[in-house]
């Protein structure tokens, strides 16, 4: 299919900007020193109100987790004379996981503190891993069917027409297959809120009685998806220290935005009303971002009455793993990758807002601006202040006219990262508490290089922070399209699926 040309500029417009501005700042270092140096001291002053946010609002979500977490929900939503209705449907797309992460998974569901005749389980897999697939659809099958209200096995045909192989096309093969089921149990969509998870996701004990609580007390359920915490415990212990600290930023990052739910996209595991699925039409089938797309096609589909909302509980899957230190690294620089791909939501937010009317424009503009905002800062903001910063001061010793502010720009820089220090601290503060129990075969100075590991954060940020989002925005801008690449999931002896109470 053709792409029309102003859908191409929008393509392109995420990264232009960051060419240009990395670009810009080393010319500019040489013509103008002065120029990137005062843009430097701004850049460096926003990001010092950034670390001030982020502070902010992390320890604000903190506070809600705990509270969330203590809080016996189920007892709660069985106070309400109508939650005996709900069902709860959970997806779980599968392509090639070892059994023993799809049997962990399901134990964890098994755990939850809700009734379980009440909870309707689809595995889906893929045509392409057939033989697999079924060799574990079929153990689960012996294991767990009578231990669910319902367990459904789909298997996601291959080489279908307009669909890019991956979790998308897997949900939206599977969720057409769920619609027929649940038509043919006729339970109304209003009924039932489903939850669509990475096969390795270990669920609160709560979740899915706080996610009902929820369900039958905000306004207007069937118009919100509901987003919880999402942590990279299952394997921490066992995970390099590169893809600790970037799994534990994400944690940090999503934290902040669920105390801001007017920025919230959903993101990774998440839960949302099927009325509001089926009125979408299910995810999308040929995209890599589909956790995100899905709350743009019902916010479009609702002309901007649709919305997030945070949920303050855990849901934890694992972090990224390799064989070997140099294979979790290649994992983790692709799995940042794909998570930049979300930036192929700006075209589409920007040709699909312009052509909706109904959207309030306050709104249009505050979701577009979050996106390129995001995306931009994302790939420029590690190298401008780590690598970018001091280059006007290598290339030119004395800039002409320089005033006294351009000789303390070094000193004020300075200043400036030692306070944005704090948002450090607090991180390795909230790592402490939400790390799980160090397992008996971590060795005892585990603990302590933990917290060592902080020492890489800014090597950490441009490799596996900045260079990625780079990465995917340049193959947007010259239009080439990224595949689903499917984070490997394995557990060694070692790795117990846990989720923190």
């Amino acid at each position: 299919m053709r792409i029309p040309i102003l859908y191409r500029f929008y393509e392109i417009l995420p990264g232009a900007l960051v060419w240009a501005a990395l670009l810009g700042s080393v010319a500019l270092s040489f013509i103008r020193p002065l120029w990137v140096i005062y843009f430097i001291l701004v850049f460096d002053l926003y990001w010092l109100f950034r670390v001030a946010y982020f502070v902010f609002y992390i320890l604000l979500s903190w506070r809600r987790f705990r509270e969330a977490v203590s809080i016996d929900w189920l007892s709660r939503v069985q106070e309400k004379s109508d939650w005996k209705r709900i069902r709860h449907l959970v997806f779980l797309p599968i392509c090639g996981e070892d059994e023993a992460v799809v049997r962990s998974t399901l134990e964890g569901l098994l755990r939850a503190h809700y009734p379980k005749e009440s909870m309707f389980v689809v595995l889906a897999g893929e045509e392409r891993k057939k033989e697999a697939f079924l060799r574990v659809a079929q153990s689960m099958t012996r294991e767990f069917e009578h231990r669910f209200g319902q367990l459904w096995i789909t298997i996601h045909p291959k080489n279908l027409p307009d669909e890019i192989p991956g979790k998308g096309s897997n949900l939206n093969y599977s969720g057409h297959m769920a619609q027929a089921l649940i038509d043919g149990l006729k339970i109304p969509y209003d009924d039932i809120i489903v939850s669509a998870f990475d096969v390795d996701t270990m669920v609160h004990p709560q979740y899915f009685a706080y996610l009902s609580h929820r369900y039958l007390t905000v306004p207007n359920p069937t118009r919100a998806s509901y987003q919880p915490i999402v942590l990279y415990n299952n394997n921490i212990w066992d995970a390099t220290a590169p893809v600790r600290v970037a799994a534990l930023g994400t944690t940090f990052w999503l934290m902040t935005e669920l105390s801001r739910p007017e920025r919230l996209f959903t993101f990774s595991s998440h839960s949302m009303p099927f009325r509001a699925l089926v009125d979408a039409g299910f995810w999308q089938k040929d995209i890599v971002s589909e956790d995100s797309r899905i709350f743009l096609q019902c916010f479009l589909r609702y002309h901007g009455e649709y919305r997030v909302e945070p949920l303050f509980i855990p849901v934890s899957m694992d972090a990224v793993f390799g064989n070997n230190y140099r294979q979790a690294l290649v994992n983790l620089y692709k799995q940042q990758r794909r998570w930049a791909w979300g930036v192929e939501n700006t075209p589409f937010m920007l040709w699909n807002f312009s052509r909706d009317a109904l959207i309030p424009l306050r709104k249009r503009i505050k979701y577009l601006w979050n996106q390129l905002e995001g995306m931009f800062s994302w790939a420029t903001a590690p190298i401008l202040i780590f690598l970018l910063g001091r280059l006007p001061f290598w290339v030119s010793r004395e800039a002409p006219g320089a005033s006294l502010l351009y000789y303390q720009t070094p000193v004020i820089l300075q200043w400036l990262m030692r306070l944005s220090m704090v948002g450090l601290l607090v991180s390795v503060f909230l790592m402490i508490f939400l790390l799980p129990p160090k397992p008996q075969t971590a060795p005892s100075h585990k603990k302590f290089f933990l917290l060592l590991q902080w020492a890489i954060l800014p090597v950490t940020l441009v490799l596996f922070g900045a260079l990625p989002a780079i990465d995917a925005q340049t193959r947007l801008m010259f239009g080439r399209y990224l595949g689903f690449n499917v984070t490997e999931k394995k557990r060694t002896g070692s790795q117990l699926s846990y989720v923190r109470n």
